[in-house]
C-alpha cells in the first residue's frame, strides 16, 4: 500500500521549492538567486493589513434606522421580506398590544411548532444550523477560508491570466501582457466561496457568492481598472444559498451551481438567466461540484456520508456511499476515465474507474464488484530533520491533477494547533495508460510560517505542468513541474530553462513506485 515514507523528506527551515527538474524538486531560500520562470512575474503578495474588511453589521444597526411610528402592517411587510414567514410570526406574534389576542398566541403556537420542526431537521442535518459564514468555511476546498487573504483562485482555460478573490470582497484579474489590472465589486458579492472563468470565452467569469451567482463579462481590450456593477449577471433561485461550488461545461454551454442548504444542483442557462433543477432525495445539500474535462460526468458531493455521479446525456445519477464523511474533494483525469476522491476524515485517495463506453454507461472497477479502490495512503508519517521532527499526512482537504494527468498534487491539513504537523502540498507523479501508477515526487513548501491554502494546475503550461499556491501569508507563487510527456523518450528538457541544483536529493525516489492497477 502506498505511504509517505517513501516520499523524499521535507525541505530545511528557510528553504523553499522552486521546481522539478530532472525528476527531483529543486529548493532554494527566496533571498537567494531564484531561477528564472515564465510565471515569475506572476508572483503576487496581499498583505492582510492592507485589505479593508467588512465592519457593517446589518441586523445589529437595523433598528436605528427604523421609524418606530410604523403601522403593524408596514412592519409585518417588512418582516416578512427580512425573514419570510417565520419572521411574519415573530413580528405578530410579538404585537400583543395591535393584534386580537387569539392571533399572537396562534401565532406564536405555528412559530414554536416551526422551530422544533428546524430544530429536529438540523439534528439529521447539523450544518443547517451553521450561518452562511460558517457553512462556506466548513465546505470550502480552501483551508482555514474564514482566515485566509485569498479565498478563491481561478486561472483562465486559454490565456495566461487569472482573478483572485480576496477577504476584501473584491475580485481582481491580472495579466502579465496588460498593465490593467481590473478590480470587480458588486453589493452582492460577498463572501466569496469559488470563481471560474468561462470555457471557450474571453470575458466570462463565474462567482459563488452567499446569496446568489455572479457572471462578470469583463471585456479583456477594455482599460477600465473598475468594471461597473451591470457588468454582472445576477443568477439567484429560492433555497439555493450560500452557494458553496460552481463549474462550468467543457464547452461552456451550462453552468451548474451547489449549496449545502438545497438538495438540487441547479443547471443553468446563463444567456437566458434560467436553471432547472436536478433533484435528488438524500444527502442534506450539495457541497462540491467537478464536471469531468470531456464534458460526461458531474461529481457531486453532499454533506452526509454519500456523494453521486450524474451522467451528462440523460441526466441520471449514481449513488456512492461512504463509510466515515461526506466526499471532500475530487478530480478527473484528463480523458475522463478515472475519478479520484478523498472521504472526510480518513487519510486516503480513493479512485473510480469508467469504462469506454459512451456517457450514461454505468462504472465498474476491473476485477472484483463495483466499488472504489484505494490507490494511495497518507496516513501521518514522521519525518526527522536536523532542525525538528515533523509529521506529515493525515486529513486530506483538496486534490488537483494536471491537465496532463502526470502531476497529483494532494492539500494535507496538517494541525494549526501544533506547530510539528503543519499543512503540505504532497506532489505524486502519476500515469493512466496504458495502467494507472502513482509514484512520489516530493512536497512543495514556502518560506518558514507560511502554510499552503489553495492550489490549482495551470491549464496549459507547455513544459510539463504549474501549480499555483496560494499561501497563508498571502503570497501566490507558481512551482514549475519541468518534464516531457510519459510517451515521450525522456531525452531531455528540450528548451525548458537551465536551472540550478542547488540541493542534492535522493534519486532513488522516481523509480519507487506507489500504486500500479493490475490488469487481468
Amino acid at each position: 500500500m502506498c505511504s509517505l515514507s517513501l516520499f523524499p523528506p521535507p525541505l530545511p527551515s528557510g528553504e523553499t521549492t522552486l521546481c522539478e527538474s530532472n525528476n527531483e524538486l529543486l529548493s532554494g531560500t527566496r533571498t537567494g538567486n531564484r531561477p528564472k520562470q515564465d510565471s515569475s512575474s506572476l508572483c503576487l503578495y496581499f498583505p492582510r493589513e492592507s485589505l479593508k474588511l467588512h465592519s457593517r453589521t446589518e441586523i445589529s444597526s437595523k433598528a436605528a434606522f427604523l421609524d418606530h411610528s410604523e403601522t403593524l402592517w408596514m412592519r409585518s411587510a417588512s418582516a416578512w421580506r427580512d425573514g419570510g414567514f417565520t419572521g411574519l410570526l415573530n413580528e405578530i406574534s410579538s404585537s400583543h398590544s395591535e393584534v386580537p389576542k387569539w392571533l399572537s398566541v396562534s401565532s406564536g403556537c405555528v412559530l414554536a411548532l416551526l422551530q422544533w420542526i428546524s430544530s429536529f431537521h438540523g439534528s439529521l442535518f447539523p450544518h443547517l444550523t451553521l450561518s452562511s459564514e460558517n457553512m462556506i468555511a466548513e465546505f470550502s476546498q480552501v483551508l482555514n477560508w474564514s482566515d485566509c487573504v485569498v479565498r478563491a483562485f481561478a486561472w483562465h482555460p486559454h490565456t495566461d491570466k487569472f482573478a483572485v478573490a480576496l477577504s476584501d470582497d473584491s475580485i481582481k484579474i491580472y495579466n502579465p501582457k496588460s498593465a490593467t489590472t481590473p478590480t470587480l465589486k458588486h453589493r452582492l458579492q460577498r463572501n466569496v466561496a469559488a470563481v471560474q472563468w468561462k470555457p471557450l470565452c474571453a470575458s466570462a467569469l463565474a462567482v459563488a457568492c452567499q446569496n446568489c451567482l455572479l457572471v462578470w463579462h469583463v471585456d479583456p481590450c477594455s482599460l477600465s481598472t473598475r468594471p461597473s456593477s451591470g457588468c454582472a449577471q445576477v443568477l439567484s433561485h429560492p433555497g439555493h444559498s450560500p452557494v458553496t461550488s460552481i463549474a462550468w461545461s467543457p464547452s461552456g454551454s451550462l453552468l451548474i451551481s451547489a449549496s449545502p442548504m438545497d438538495t438540487a444542483i441547479m443547471v443553468w442557462d446563463v444567456a437566458s438567466e434560467s436553471c432547472v433543477p436536478l433533484q435528488r432525495v438524500g444527502g442534506g445539500g450539495v457541497t462540491f461540484l467537478s464536471w469531468s474535462p470531456d464534458g460526461s460526468h458531474v461529481l457531486a458531493s453532499t454533506p452526509s456520508a454519500l456523494f453521486r455521479v450524474w451522467e451528462t446525456r440523460m441526466w441520471t445519477c449514481e449513488r456512492w456511499p461512504c463509510v466515515k464523511g461526506r466526499c471532500q474533494s475530487g478530480c478527473w483525469s484528463p480523458d475522463g476515465s478515472r475519478l479520484l476522491f478523498t472521504v472526510q476524515g480518513e487519510p486516503v485517495i480513493y479512485a473510480l474507474t469508467f469504462n469506454d463506453t459512451p456517457a450514461g454507461a454505468h462504472t465498474s472497477i476491473p476485477k472484483g464488484p463495483k466499488a472504489a479502490v484505494v490507490v494511495a495512503d497518507l496516513s501521518e508519517t514522521t519525518f526527522n530533520s536536523p532542525d525538528r521532527d515533523i509529521i506529515i499526512g493525515g486529513e486530506i482537504q483538496s486534490i488537483a491533477w494536471d491537465p496532463r494527468g502526470e502531476r497529483l498534487a494532494v492539500l494535507l491539513k496538517g494541525d494549526s494547533q501544533a506547530s510539528d504537523r503543519p499543512a503540505m502540498i504532497a506532489v505524486f507523479k502519476t500515469r493512466t495508460k496504458p495502467i494507472f501508477e502513482l509514484l512520489p515526487c516530493g512536497f512543495v513548501q514556502e518560506e518558514p510560517g507560511a502554510e499552503p491554502r489553495l492550489m490549482q494546475f495551470h491549464p496549459n503550461f507547455q513544459h510539463g505542468a504549474l501549480l499555483t499556491v496560494c499561501w497563508s501569508s498571502g503570497r501566490i507563487t507558481h512551482v514549475p513541474f519541468y518534464f516531457l510527456s510519459a510517451g515521450v523518450p525522456h531525452l531531455g528538457l528540450n528548451g525548458s530553462p537551465s536551472l540550478p541544483h542547488l540541493q542534492e536529493r535522493p534519486t532513488d525516489y522516481a523509480n519507487q513506485t506507489l500504486y500500479t492497477e493490475l490488469i487481468s
